[in-house]
C-alpha cells in the first residue's frame, strides 16, 4: 500500500475574484474536495492575501516565497491551486517557481485549468521547463556580460554614476529623456557643484591640509550627501536607505577611485575613459601615496592580541546605532568610545563621548545575572507567537506517528510484514516525523532554556566564554556615553526578542527589564529597554527614547 501524496493549496485573492465567487473560503474548500477524491493528505493551507500575480519577483510575495522554501525542504508532495492565474501571471516568476518544484519533485495541480503536474509525465514537462529556464538564464547572464564589456571598450562607465557626475539622461519618471544636447561623451558630465568638491578633496589631502575625517566634515557641512541606496540599520532596528553623511571610510572610497582620472576600471584593470576627468594622474598617484602612508594605525590603536573586550561586536552608541571603538591607552584604561560625528544620516550627538569598558562591563554583568524567568514562561511565549495551537497539534501528530512506528515494529517482530516493506515504510515515518517540528518554537525553547542555564554557565565562564554566550543571545548592546554614563537598551536575536518579552530581573538586583519592545509592532521589533547603573533617576523610558531616535 502506497504513502498518501502530502497535499497543501495555495490560495490567492483580490476583490475581483470575490464577487465572481473565488474567496479563499471557496477555493479551500475545493481543495478539500480534491483531495478526498484522490485520497490525498491535505497538511496546509498558504494563503496570500493583497499581493498580486503580477509582480516580477518572488521576493515581493511572502507566503509565496515561504511555499517554495517548504516546497525545497520536502514538507509535502503536490501543490493544488484553483487556477493558474491564482499561482502567476509573469512567465519569469512561473518558470523559475517551476524549476524549483521540478527540482524537489513537488507537483502542482490547477484545479479549474486540465494542468496535473503531480503524475510522472507532468513532472517530465516540469523538467523542460525548468531545463529551459536554466537555459534561459545562463544565455541572458552572456548577453549582459557582452554588452557591459562593450559599454568598457567604449569607455563608457558601468553600475551607478560616482559623485561628482551626473547622467545625461533623466530616467526618474520610468521614461528616459535627454537633458544634455548634444550628449556629453560617456553619456554623462560633470555635476556643477558636486564635480568641483571632489576636486577639492583631492586638492587638500594632497597637499597635506585634510584628513579623511576632517575632509567628511567639510563634505557634509557644505550640505552634500553620499548617493547610498543601500539600506542599513538605525539606532534601534529599521532599515533606513537614502543619502547620508560622508564618512572617512566614503572619503577613503572617492580618493582610491581612478575614475576621476578619466578611467574606468573592469576586472581590475583601468581604462581609458570616454568621460571628462577631474583630476590629473599625478595628483591621483600623489593621493595614492599619502594614504598608504597614512595607514598606519597608531600605538593606542595597535591590535593586541592578549586584550580582549566582553562586549567587542556588540557595543553601539545610543544616539546613532553605529558600533563603538574598544580601546586600550598606554595607561592600562579601556574605553568605550564615540569617535566620529559624521557616521549616520545625522551628526551624533554622542560625539566625543567615552566610558571605561569596567563600568558598562558590570553593568551588563549585572543584567545577565538578574535575568529570570517564570514557571510558566513557556506559555507565555507561546501566546506571543501565536503558536499555541500549532504546538499541540504537532504534538498530537508525532505522537500518532511514533504510535505507528510502534505497531510498525510489532508487525515485523511477528513476521507478518517482510523485512523491505518494513525498512520503506519505518524510513517514511521517520521522514514524516523529522518534518513535524515548529521552528520558532523549538528556537524559543531552546532560548529559554539557556536562560534558564544563564547564571550557572556565566559564573564558571571566562572573559572570552562570557562574550560568546553575550553573542549567542544579543545583537547589540546600546550604551549611552555621553551624559547616562549607562546601558539604557538591548537587541536580542530573534529567538531570545520572545524572552525578554517575558523576562524578569530578580528583586535584589538593580537591573530593570522594561518587557514592551521598543516600536509599534511587538513580533517586529528588536530593542528592549532596560534600567542600569547606580542612578536611575529620572527612569529612562522616556529619556531613552529621545536617545534612540523613535
Amino acid at each position: 500500500m502506497t504513502e498518501a501524496k502530502r497535499a497543501v493549496t495555495y490560495i490567492r485573492v483580490s476583490d475581483v475574484s470575490q464577487v465572481q465567487g473565488h474567496s479563499l473560503t471557496a477555493q479551500e474548500r475545493l481543495f478539500r474536495e480534491l483531495c478526498q477524491n484522490r485520497g490525498w493528505q491535505p497538511v496546509g493551507v498558504y494563503r496570500e492575501e493583497g499581493k498580486s500575480a503580477h509582480v516580477d519577483a518572488i521576493a515581493k510575495r511572502p507566503v509565496f516565497r515561504q511555499l517554495l522554501e517548504d516546497a525545497s525542504k520536502h514538507q509535502f508532495d503536490v501543490i493544488v491551486i484553483h487556477t493558474l492565474d491564482r499561482w502567476s501571471r509573469n512567465m519569469k516568476v512561473t518558470i523559475e517557481s517551476l524549476s524549483i518544484l521540478a527540482k524537489h519533485h513537488v507537483g502542482l495541480v490547477s484545479i479549474t485549468e486540465s494542468i496535473d503536474y503531480s503524475t510522472p509525465e507532468g513532472m517530465l514537462s516540469m523538467h523542460m521547463l525548468g531545463a529551459f529556464n536554466q537555459f534561459f538564464s545562463s544565455s541572458l547572464a552572456k548577453h549582459v556580460k557582452k554588452g557591459q564589456e562593450q559599454r568598457i571598450y567604449e569607455g563608457k562607465h558601468h553600475g551607478a554614476i560616482p559623485f561628482g557626475y551626473q547622467s545625461c539622461w533623466d530616467s526618474s519618471k520610468g521614461e528616459k529623456v535627454k537633458q544634455c544636447d548634444p550628449e556629453h561623451s560617456g553619456g554623462i558630465h560633470i555635476h556643477p557643484t558636486e564635480g568641483p568638491a571632489v576636486t577639492e578633496l583631492f586638492r587638500r589631502y594632497a597637499s597635506g591640509t585634510g584628513t579623511l575625517s576632517s575632509l567628511a566634515g567639510w563634505l557634509n557641512a557644505e550640505g552634500f550627501r553620499t548617493r547610498n541606496t543601500k539600506a542599513s540599520p538605525d539606532a534601534i532596528g529599521n532599515l533606513v536607505a537614502g543619502p547620508r553623511l560622508f564618512t572617512t571610510a566614503s572619503i577613503r572610497g572617492i580618493l582610491h577611485n581612478p575614475f576621476f582620472t578619466g578611467q574606468v576600471v573592469y576586472q581590475g584593470k583601468a581604462l581609458p575613459g570616454a568621460h571628462q576627468p577631474l583630476i590629473s594622474k599625478e595628483v591621483f598617484i600623489a593621493v595614492q601615496d599619502l594614504l598608504k602612508k597614512n595607514s598606519g594605525r597608531s600605538e593606542t590603536l595597535s591590535s593586541h592580541p592578549e586584550r580582549e573586550y566582553l562586549l567587542k561586536g556588540l557595543v553601539r552608541c545610543a544616539y546613532c546605532g553605529m558600533p563603538m571603538w574598544a580601546q586600550t591607552y598606554t595607561s592600562g584604561n579601556s574605553y568605550y568610545r564615540e569617535h566620529k560625528a559624521t557616521r549616520s544620516i545625522e551628526d551624533c550627538r554622542g560625539h566625543g563621548g567615552a566610558i571605561t569598558c569596567s563600568t558598562i562591563d558590570n553593568q551588563v554583568r549585572e543584567l545577565v545575572s538578574a535575568i529570570e524567568l517564570g514557571p510558566k514562561w513557556l506559555e507565555e511565549v507561546l501566546s506571543i507567537i501565536s503558536l499555541k495551537d500549532d504546538v499541540e497539534r504537532i504534538k498530537k501528530e508525532r505522537d500518532e506517528v511514533k504510535a505507528r512506528l510502534l505497531r510498525l515494529g510489532r508487525a515485523y517482530v511477528d513476521n507478518v510484514m517482510p523485512e523491505e516493506e518494513y525498512k520503506r515504510q519505518k524510513r517514511l515515518l521517520e521522514l514524516s516525523l523529522e518534518s513535524l517540528v515548529v521552528p520558532d518554537y523549538n528556537a524559543a525553547e531552546a532560548a529559554g532554556k539557556l536562560i534558564l542555564d544563564l547564571p550557572k554557565l556565566w559564573a564558571s565562564a571566562t572573559l572570552s566564554e562570557q562574550r560568546k554566550i553575550l553573542l549567542t543571545i544579543l545583537d547589540a548592546v546600546y550604551i549611552d556615553a555621553k551624559a547616562g554614563k549607562r546601558v539604557i537598551a538591548v537587541m536580542p536575536k530573534p529567538p531570545f526578542r520572545p524572552i525578554f518579552q517575558v523576562a524578569s530581573a530578580k528583586k535584589d538586583s538593580k537591573i530593570h527589564i522594561i518587557n514592551e519592545p521598543l516600536g509599534a509592532s511587538p513580533k517586529g521589533s528588536a530593542v528592549f529597554l532596560v534600567e542600569t547603573g547606580e542612578s536611575r533617576t529620572p527612569r529612562p523610558m522616556e529619556t531613552a527614547r529621545n536617545v534612540l531616535q523613535v
